[in-house]
């Protein structure tokens, strides 16, 4: 569904990421955990084609990034940073005007708002929500038309224990219909309940994978990025 090849891009001043290699295969739920900065985010707008590589190749459904037929793109959910919602319209409005611009179903908004808990701010406007509504709002849009490929940055911020346990319910139960995930987070343990893989990511490139199956992970993960700050600073020594 989802396919990085030796992917790099740079801002002008200097991050960015580089030599990205990985695949996210329609039943699984990939996790990118790392430190804030290391290019989380990055990585998913150059999934979403909301940047390009400069250097390797995205591939979308067996497709290029240029090439995405637009019927694939309506089969991508995704929710990047903070939702995207038209603050005067009502919860149930976006929810509507997000199922059109996906080709989705409006007959199933009921049962979204339903399953996200939703309903009893259905009448209210978008911008008068708390943090937390107006992330299940994203949510819910991002996942309301079954869509074959979701990405999620950072998807439990603002969200109550209650609410963490919903999306994690949400995601387990859309991976074994056949969706292709991929959420980043620095919730580690979270992310560990349901990811079937957790790629490490640090300075902008991919170090490898987590074992989650360890007793420790939050110290697992400092270790592994410890290493690889001391390799990068001992490469950077012999130049």
């Amino acid at each position: 569904m989802l396919e990085f090849t030796d992917v790099g891009f740079r801002f002008r001043g200097g991050a960015g990421v580089a030599g990205l290699t990985f695949q996210v295969q329609p039943g699984e739920v990939v996790a990118l955990i790392g430190l804030n900065g290391v290019g989380k985010t990055t990585l998913m707008r150059l999934a979403l084609g909301m940047l390009r590589p400069q250097q390797g190749s995205v591939q979308l459904c067996g497709h290029s990034l240029d090439t995405v037929p637009r019927h694939v793109w309506a089969q991508v959910g995704a929710l990047i940073e903070v939702p995207l919602a038209y603050p005067e319209l009502t919860v149930q409005q976006n929810l509507h005007i997000a199922c059109l611009l996906h080709s989705g179903d409006p007959d199933r908004i009921d049962e979204t708002m339903e399953a996200w808990k939703l309903n009893p701010v259905a009448d209210r406007r978008f911008r008068r929500l708390s943090q937390g509504n107006r992330q299940r709002v994203g949510l819910a849009a991002a996942t309301q038309h079954d869509p074959g490929l979701i990405v999620l940055d950072e998807p439990s911020n603002a969200l109550d224990p209650a609410s963490v346990i919903l999306l994690r319910e949400q995601l387990t139960r859309r991976a074994h219909q056949g969706a292709a995930i991929l959420v980043s987070s620095h919730h580690l343990d979270e992310v560990a309940r349901i990811a079937d893989r957790v790629l490490l990511m640090n300075a902008g490139q991919l170090i490898g994978e987590l074992d989650t199956t360890g007793p420790d992970l939050e110290r697992a993960f400092f270790e592994r990025i410890r290493a690889d700050d001391e390799r990068r600073q001992a490469a950077q020594g012999q130049r």
